[in-house]
């Protein structure tokens, strides 16, 4: 193992631990399936687009639906130029302005409390953990028709199966776009709502990397 992948292997486990100091969501809306993105797995993903890509590092970055926003200051964390989170819950928007004051990344740090069809401008690289579209049907449909419109890259996180791929790599198609890869993850959902009855869920998802309609022309 070279010194370079030790090296990003440790800060990977720093951004880990930095990521861990974000608070969740304290009172979580199940109609928008409001899980928060564990710490590890949104460390994979910014290393992914970081080092096997070089789709962070210098960049602007966009995250639709931000949440309490660790994808977004996990992107200032290594290096991303610019961040932008924006969500209709005004909660979770002020918890993740909070937390980029905490972490020392707020004059990079931009928050929006607002529905994402309300955004304008184009960014390098688009974050997104959508909802699934478990509780409200095609959900994720709006937030992938967005992130092609402002994004020249994206990432984007999806239940896994081979049905949801397979129409999920039609859609992005359909309007514009390309998926250049499919990384599966796992994401572990602590009891969130009353119908949760296991101390701790894993639910399989796939993380898509996709070029958007501007990168593709």
């Amino acid at each position: 193992m070279g010194k370079t992948l030790q090296e990003r292997m440790v800060r990977k486990r720093r951004l880990e631990m930095l990521l861990s100091q974000i608070k969740p969501h304290p009172n979580p809306k199940a109609y928008l399936e409001q899980y928060t993105i564990p710490p590890e797995t949104a460390a994979e993903i910014l290393y992914l687009a970081a080092y096997t890509y070089n789709d962070i590092i210098g960049k602007t970055i966009v995250d639709l639906g931000c949440g309490t926003g660790r994808l977004a200051i996990g992107a200032l964390l290594i290096g991303a130029r610019e961040a932008f989170g924006i969500d209709i819950d005004k909660t979770a928007v002020l918890i993740a302005k909070a937390s980029s004051r905490l972490l020392g990344v707020k004059d990079e740090a931009n928050w929006i409390i607002g529905d994402i069809t309300t955004l304008r401008g184009y960014f390098d690289t688009v974050l997104q953990n959508p909802p699934f579209g478990v509780q409200r049907r095609a959900a994720d449909r709006k937030f992938l028709l967005k992130a092609l419109e402002v994004g020249r890259t994206i990432y984007s996180v999806h239940k896994a199966g081979e049905s949801n791929r397979e129409f999920i790599k039609r859609f992005i198609e359909e309007h514009g776009g390309k998926v250049t890869a499919i990384f599966p993850l796992e994401i572990w959902i602590p009891p969130t709502f009353e119908f949760h009855t296991k101390r701790k869920h894993i639910v399989k998802v796939e993380l898509y990397r996709i070029e958007g309609k501007e990168y593709v022309r």
